[in-house]
């Protein structure tokens, strides 16, 4: 389907894979060689492995939909970028060479994916915005962000073109599968607050064309939109929902440790994000999972100064709770006395070992648990982490991706223990 409308901040080509050459970005495999982000469609794959008979239904029988690249045309200190995202990846480089601002970006898609408005995910546009962007003839300005979900269907590509002057709105999206353009979105009449929707029909008319709100992701919108009468409308469905469930399940996580050892009331028991709810949530694990705990125990036990036999959360007289550790001599630990970085461990492997009902995301309620994976988002994954905690960490992230349970993405300082651990695909950003 070519494409229908001009676009003021156009996307790349459907079928642009590359990056230029000389870009800065390297992914490697652990314990690989590094190679160059050009090149990236050739590095090791984390998603699930299916049968070798590939068939659709194989595919859709092993497959869970899950982010397997982003790309970064035009965002923050990033141009022309891919990464690829295997089960467990970290971004690795110097301060300011741009691992937060990754995260960022895919923070940002997975809420646009969840139906969130652009104002509520972009607090400060003008912030992603390359530097040294200069703006066109109508003072515009904007940024341009984009991913690869994997699954059932195959891959299915998701690009969008934002503009953040002089207001901010979506001003172009693209969703593509199989070299097939399924949506694609442009503004056509900045006065009115649309964009200019077409979609592949594949029936008597090859295009349905309708508005679209400017503001929110065309893609999260399709559902509510497409009939599925058509062989084309059901393509542009089964890549829609594919790109949304692999975007919905996102835990962005960084753990505080200065609020996690203070008492506090019960709640949802559900995690949050700076995870201050700690002894509340452990409240609910303890009793619900005991084979988890017992998980969460024994890894805490293999990152802590001593040995540990539980970690539980006690009730005090004002009806608050508090957590604390119960050591293999008999003596108990408030989790207020822990080091930083023992909290943040305590926290991170808490998180490995659970699932959404027990994080505070929104997942895809519509489809069932067994069909989608939750992934973890930390930046800072390594700060205040001691050599064995960052490696009993990253051992954990791998063991449970294996299982299906849970994909990592992090930013760290340093990357020369991830490179050594099997299972880790390693992001070298900077020169």
């Amino acid at each position: 389907m070519p494409s229908p409308f001009p676009s003021p901040l156009p996307l790349p080509p459907p079928a642009s894979d590359g990056a230029p050459p000389g870009e800065a970005a390297r992914a490697v495999p652990a314990a690989a060689r590094a190679v160059p982000a050009q090149a990236s469609s050739g590095a090791e794959r984390h998603t699930p492995s299916a049968p070798a008979s590939g068939t659709p239904s194989v595919r859709a029988q092993y497959l869970r939909p899950c982010v397997t690249e982003l790309r970064l045309s035009a965002f923050a200190g990033h141009r022309r970028a891919r990464f690829p995202l295997g089960a467990v990846t970290l971004f690795v480089g110097a301060s300011g060479s741009g691992k937060s601002s990754a995260l960022r970006a895919y923070e940002a898609l997975a809420r646009l994916g969840g139906g969130a408005r652009l104002g509520e995910v972009f607090a400060d546009p003008v912030a992603c915005v390359p530097e040294g962007a200069r703006p066109d003839a109508q003072r515009r300005r904007g940024f341009r962000i984009g991913c690869t979900a994997d699954g059932p269907g195959g891959p299915v590509r998701l690009d969008v073109a934002v503009q953040a002057e002089p207001e901010l709105r979506i001003v172009g999206e693209r969703l593509s599968a199989a070299g097939v353009v399924l949506l694609e979105t442009a503004l056509r009449d900045p006065g009115r607050r649309t964009v200019q929707a077409a979609w592949h029909t594949g029936g008597s008319a090859p295009v349905t064309r309708a508005p679209l709100p400017d503001d929110r992701l065309g893609t999260a919108l399709l559902p509510l939109r497409v009939a599925g009468r058509t062989d084309g409308q059901r393509q542009v469905l089964a890549a829609a929902e594919q790109m949304v469930v692999a975007l919905r399940s996102v835990f962005a996580c960084d753990p505080q440790p200065d609020w996690m050892g203070v008492p506090v009331p019960t709640g949802s028991g559900r995690l949050l994000a700076g995870c201050d709810n700690l002894a509340d949530v452990l409240w609910r694990t303890r009793e619900e999972c005991g084979r988890r705990h017992a998980a969460l125990v024994a890894a805490l036990s293999a990152g802590s100064a001593g040995p540990v036999v539980d970690l539980r959360a006690e009730t005090l007289a004002d009806g608050t709770v508090r957590a604390l550790l119960d050591r293999a001599d008999g003596s108990r630990t408030e989790l207020a006395r822990l080091g930083y970085g023992e909290l943040r461990y305590v926290a991170l492997a808490l998180v490995l070992l659970t699932g959404p009902g027990v994080l505070d995301v929104d997942p895809a309620g519509e489809v069932p648990a067994a069909m989608q994976t939750l992934t973890l988002l930390a930046d800072g994954l390594d700060r205040g982490l001691d050599v064995r905690q960052r490696a009993e960490l990253l051992r954990l992230a791998v063991r449970m991706a294996e299982r299906g349970h849970i994909r990592c993405v992090g930013a760290v300082s340093d990357g020369h223990g991830a490179a050594r651990t099997e299972g880790v695909t390693v992001v070298h950003l900077g020169p």
